[in-house]
């Protein structure tokens, strides 16, 4: 039987259009990607301090990936775990936010930031941090947390979300400790900018965490149809300058429910002590 030019196009068409369908509405939403890196002196296998970064979450039930990924987080044992914001996107969900955290082993330490999102679902900040609280979690609003860590301080700044809420980076570093290491948690990238210029007033920081872009969310061979405000020029990944370094996280969850070219993830650093 004869294929007609006109119907191998067709059914070659139809072939890709239905791998980009799998692809963007079940591999890449629900195959949650783990990304580790090696920071100053640590190595593979040494002793280092462990941070796991969890961005962009939008918990809307705790499915079998989800369920997975604590599974692979109690294994692993890091020594702090942040959230960098859009944790949850509708003030109903506090109570499926307090049942994930339960499944997470209550001795690993964790740390949190907020997101545009929870600005936007109207969640009650109040019941937010208590939900953290019980679950060994410091929500930071433009404040400073030490913790130590394999007889190492580690500073967390955390700011308060640069569209909906009032960040403040003056604020949250003065009752900042120095420490050995410093990590500063700002969910929109596009804010980091602005810590940029004030490195030179003496402040040191190592390392900036973020997350909001979805890594484009849709990103076809780098054509990227929309881009939320808050990311400026960020996108996904390393960004270095001579200051410190700054990782961009593509989340975990999504609002529209797609991601193509953005698979989600969960990034670990290990810092060498």
């Amino acid at each position: 039987m004869l294929i007609t030019r006109r119907k191998f196009i067709r059914t070659g068409l139809l072939s890709v259009g239905g791998v980009v369908f799998i692809d963007g509405f079940w591999i890449e939403r629900f195959f949650i990607e783990t990304k580790e890196f090696h920071i100053g002196s640590a190595i593979k296998n040494s002793d280092n301090i462990r941070i796991v970064q969890i961005s962009d979450l939008h918990l809307h039930s705790i499915n079998y990936q989800l369920t997975q990924l604590i599974n692979r987080i109690n294994l692993l044992k890091p020594d702090l775990i942040v959230f960098t914001g859009d944790v949850v996107d509708n003030a109903g969900n506090l109570p499926l936010l307090n049942d994930f955290l339960k499944l997470i082993d209550k001795d690993i330490k964790k740390t949190a930031i907020l997101g545009n999102w929870e600005y936007l679902g109207r969640v009650n900040i109040a019941s937010l941090n208590k939900v953290y609280l019980d679950n060994n979690c410091d929500l930071l609003v433009n404040q400073s947390v030490q913790y130590s860590f394999r007889n190492k301080t580690v500073s967390i700044t955390g700011i308060d979300d640069f569209l909906c809420g009032d960040p403040d980076f003056d604020t949250a570093v003065m009752e900042n400790k120095l420490s050995d290491y410093h990590l500063v948690l700002v969910h929109c990238p596009q804010y980091s900018d602005y810590i940029l210029t004030k490195i030179n007033t003496g402040i040191r920081i190592d390392l900036v965490l973020s997350g909001h872009t979805h890594g484009g969310q849709v990103n076809l061979f780098g054509i990227i149809p929309y881009l939320p405000k808050g990311c400026g020029h960020y996108l996904k990944g390393w960004y270095n300058n001579p200051n410190y370094k700054h990782y961009v996280s593509k989340g975990v969850g999504t609002i529209v429910p797609i991601r193509i070219g953005a698979r989600a993830e969960v990034a670990i650093f290990n810092i060498g002590v």
